[in-house]
């Protein structure tokens, strides 16, 4: 097991957001729903999802449904500020994807409804981690971290998080209420920021690696994208990118073949190897790649092993800019 602060999960966790119509194209709620029962039983009993993720809360409803007549086995973890009410004012929120940018709003008198609106949706009383999903431009994220304080004091929440912040939004935040864990896209692929895990380090924070997989790149796998694909908006994922990214990913893809296991596998070792406080949270609706990245936790990846792969990564340039 791991910390998140003083939040206890198994070393690997489950990102439910692939779960969701229109992110890795069509699925139907009833593969969905057996995807997250299998990940529950195999141990995967910290589950990340998200009010924004499918239309309607979509994503929280699955994970609620899910997580019926078994609530005490799981650390459920949701995020707020991207899913804001009809007339409600939003701002802009920048991300490196094709169409630009996100609307959201995290001012803190929607905070409440934000999560009354969770609750009800994943069928629970208490969120054990509350993540605010993207700082909001117009709002000090202290303002916002303020009512997640209202909401711990309330028993609405147990635990409170930061999702793709700065080191200096993070000190802010952790001066109002103590924070459990940063979410932040970390893989092999994708850096952390220095500054950023520095600071979780000195405030005892935890990580949460969101997309730590490559947004399934670095599964060794990904050739195209069939329609209906969130990553058509990725510029990695273009046509001539993605063929240049697995080119110069071969060396790395070879080496999970020489240790024995899959380069699925190897990311996400390599990741556990980073920061005994990291957690990645690797999505996939298909039972035996949950199996199969879960088993990782028991790989251990010995120092020469480590050295080849930074002297391997420290060449693998991306091309297509950055993910958000």
């Amino acid at each position: 097991m791991r910390t998140l602060g003083k939040l206890t999960v198994p070393p690997i966790g489950y990102g439910a957001m692939v779960l969701s119509p229109g992110i890795y194209g069509e699925i139907d709620d009833d593969w969905a729903l057996a995807a997250l029962r299998h990940a529950l039983d195999e141990g995967a009993t910290h589950i990340d999802t998200s009010d924004a993720y499918g239309p309607d809360g979509h994503n929280e409803r699955l994970v609620g449904r899910a997580i019926r007549g078994r609530r005490d086995e799981v650390v459920v973890a949701t995020k707020f500020g991207l899913a804001v009410p009809e007339g409600v004012e939003t701002r802009s929120i920048p991300v490196g994807y094709a169409f630009g940018e996100l609307r959201g709003s995290a001012d803190p008198t929607l905070v409440r409804g934000y999560a009354e609106r969770s609750l009800r949706n994943l069928g629970t009383d208490v969120i054990d981690l509350y993540y605010l999903h993207y700082p909001d431009p117009g709002v000090p994220v202290e303002d916002t971290m303020g009512a997640v304080a209202d909401l711990v004091r309330a028993g609405l929440v147990r635990h409170a998080g930061l999702s793709n912040v700065t080191a200096e939004q993070l000190r802010s935040a952790h001066a109002v209420l103590p924070i459990a864990a940063v979410q932040v896209e970390w893989s092999m692929w994708r850096p952390i920021d220095p500054e950023l895990l520095a600071a979780t380090r000195e405030l005892g924070v935890g990580v949460v690696a969101w997309s730590p997989l490559g947004s399934g790149f670095l599964t060794g796998s990904v050739s195209k994208l069939e329609e209906g694909d969130f990553r058509h908006h990725a510029p990695r994922f273009d046509a001539a990118n993605l063929a240049v990214n697995n080119d110069r990913y071969a060396p790395i893809r070879r080496l999970a073949t020489e240790l024995g296991i899959t380069p699925a596998q190897l990311a996400l070792a390599w990741l556990l190897h980073q920061d005994e406080h990291v957690v990645p949270i690797p999505g996939s609706s298909t039972p035996s790649h949950i199996t199969e990245n879960l088993q990782t936790a028991g790989i251990a990846l010995h120092p020469d092993t480590l050295r080849r792969l930074d002297e391997a990564l420290s060449s693998f340039k991306v091309e297509g800019g950055t993910l958000l």
